[in-house]
């Protein structure tokens, strides 16, 4: 038995690139750990976090607010990904990859959002 969201293929790339951001961070100076660090850590696990609340047990308007938080925690990731790269923190390639990653999740998490009724 699975629970409905483990099936949703945004949910599962969000745990992925989770993951990898979460790796990415370590990478980040000590000085941030407080900050920058601690602040793209927990924007980008609010991003799954967000997808399985809003599915268990709600309306479809209410995982519709849901699937909005996971949608500006994506951004806020972005934003946290552009700072981290301007600090030189990361690597451009580094960057490129998270970035991207990030921009096909966020289309995946709009066009489902937009079929929920």
């Amino acid at each position: 038995m699975k629970f409905k969201f483990e099936n949703l293929i945004i949910w599962q790339k969000a745990m992925d690139l989770a993951e990898s951001v979460n790796g990415l961070s370590k990478k980040f100076p000590k000085k941030e750990m407080y900050n920058l660090s601690s602040q793209i850590r927990r924007a980008i696990d609010s991003v799954a976090l967000n997808i399985s609340e809003g599915s268990i047990g709600q309306t479809n308007p209410e995982f519709k607010r849901f699937m909005g938080y996971s949608i500006r925690s994506l951004a806020e990731v972005v934003t946290c990904l552009h700072k981290a790269k301007r600090r030189e923190y990361i690597s451009d390639e580094e960057f490129e990859k998270h970035y991207n990653g990030s921009f096909e999740l966020m289309n995946m998490m709009v066009a489902f959002k937009n079929k929920i009724k």
